[in-house]
């Protein structure tokens, strides 16, 4: 079998901790049941002033089997390609928030260097049979350039965020290089239809795009293929962390709390996850059912993100600021509405922290996939399950259809639905927590893997003679 090299912006080296998250599960399993392999990206690190050869460096380590290579990044490289152009233009576009886009051509241009960069240093790495499987938005052109290099492996991508329609993304300075990159990619895919759809539309604005069978196009030159893969989680797993003895400071508080009904809502701190809707939501709550007021507890988990661009320092101030208003507003001496903690909390505890509260709020106003959805019904005990309230806008809605699913900018809806969360009967909770269970254990992270790369494998590489370099297998699999 052909060795597997993935590629992403990040790497993660297990540290024997266990806390690795869904997606570094994945790609782990992945490599592993391929019988090793390398995955390749940058450390996290920066290299400073005089360190600069440094960072040209690949670092290598093993661990059962597989490769780890990493580098830092320098500084301007940093700011240029993570901060600025995936983190101020690609990141809010694809997310639906053209306000907040800050293009500049400096760092397009650096975007693109930084992609060349990494695409050099891992072509010496790369065996002939090898195949690639990038991730995520901050490669978009990686493709593009391992091509220029002559690489003519089989290369996948996988977008774990949105793809815009093309009256967003097309309002991008360059839409048309970065449609023509990923046009590089042999296998294209997708977290929903809606998704999938939304690339092949802008595409078609801007050249003929022919289609030969629903989901094998070509386009620029150059043939490839789009699918839709929704990514899971291992519920096993989270059941296996969720459930267990309490630790003694989680004890005492389920005890403090005693009759009082819970909702969770955890997410790093992002304007793409509604969390300023969210708390007017809630409020809208306390104000039109008040007779949960004192009775309930509403605990947001928030930790900082990017803390070095403005966007993420601007809400964190104004959620800082509802937080006080509300507490204010409906709190009493002996009752505090709100929790807002803007701090890390490990993942085992966190799958505890859901198992123990009546309900899982998930609203963002734009996600790819929101594998907390998907965490929090897995965390439930399945006698007596948490309910999920889902914003139709995340991926997960797709598939969670038997969660309540709400319109985050709908603050009194979302307000109802809380309200028939912490009203539901027993056995609707569990019928509807059953269905949801029966989705995650069919669609799981295994199958999400498993899907990609068997179809990745049944392309044909790129070879000398373009004629042979672009056809594409007829996928069975695909419907």
């Amino acid at each position: 079998m052909s060795r597997l090299v993935v590629v992403s912006n990040r790497i993660a080296i297990p540290d024997g901790s266990g806390g690795a998250g869904g997606l570094a599960v994945g790609i782990l399993d992945a490599l592993k049941t391929t019988g090793g392999g390398l995955w390749f990206g940058w450390n996290g690190e920066i290299s400073t002033i005089g360190e600069e050869e440094e960072s040209e460096k690949v670092a290598s380590v093993e661990k059962e089997g597989i490769t780890y290579a990493s580098f830092p990044l320098s500084q301007n490289d940093y700011d240029l390609y993570y901060c600025q152009f995936s983190n101020t233009v690609v990141w809010p576009a694809f997310h639906y928030r053209l306000d907040l886009v800050q293009f500049q051509r400096e760092a397009w241009e650096g975007y693109c260097s930084v992609n060349e960069l990494l695409a050099k240093r891992l072509q010496p790495l790369i065996k002939p049979d090898d195949i690639l499987w990038i991730h995520d938005y901050h490669l978009l052109p990686f493709a593009a350039a391992l091509r220029k290099l002559g690489v003519n492996n089989r290369i996948g991508f996988f977008l774990h965020i949105p793809f815009p329609t093309p009256e967003i993304f097309n309002a991008l300075p360059p839409h048309k290089e970065l449609l023509e990159m990923l046009c590089e990619y042999d296998l294209l895919g997708f977290q929903t239809e809606s998704d999938r759809v939304a690339f092949l539309e802008s595409l078609s604005l801007l050249t003929q795009v022919q289609n030969s069978g629903a989901k094998q196009h070509r386009a620029f030159g150059n043939r490839f293929a789009t699918e839709v893969y929704p990514i899971g989680i291992e519920p096993d797993s989270i059941k296996e962390m969720a459930e267990g003895p309490l630790p003694p400071k989680m004890a005492a508080m389920k005890r403090e709390l005693g009759d009082a009904k819970n909702i969770i809502a955890c997410e790093r701190l992002d304007y793409s996850k509604g969390l300023p809707e969210r708390f007017l939501a809630y409020e809208a709550l306390l104000e039109n059912f008040p007779q949960h007021r004192g009775n309930i507890r509403y605990s947001q988990i928030a930790p900082t993100s990017r803390g070095d661009v403005q966007a993420y320092q601007d809400i964190r101030h104004q959620l800082e600021t509802e937080a006080g208003r509300i507490n204010g507003k409906y709190g009493t001496l002996g009752w505090t509405p709100l929790y807002y903690l803007n701090q890390h909390f490990d993942r085992r505890l966190l799958m505890k922290i859901f198992r123990l509260t009546d309900v899982g709020l998930v609203t963002p106003l734009r996600d790819g996939m929101n594998l907390v959805a998907k965490e929090y019904v897995a965390a439930q005990d399945p006698d007596d399950p948490g309910v999920l309230v889902l914003s139709r806008f995340a991926g997960a809605a797709n598939e969670m259809t038997s969660a309540l699913i709400v319109n985050p900018y709908d603050r009194d809806e979302v307000a109802a639905a809380l309200d028939k969360a912490l009203t539901m009967p027993r056995t609707e909770r569990i019928s509807r927590y059953n269905d949801m269970m029966a989705v995650l254990r069919k669609n799981d992270i295994s199958h999400w893997r498993e899907s990609f790369l068997k179809d990745l494998r049944a392309i044909t590489p790129r070879g000398d003679d373009h004629a042979t370099a672009s056809k594409v297998a007829t996928f069975p699999r695909l419907a």
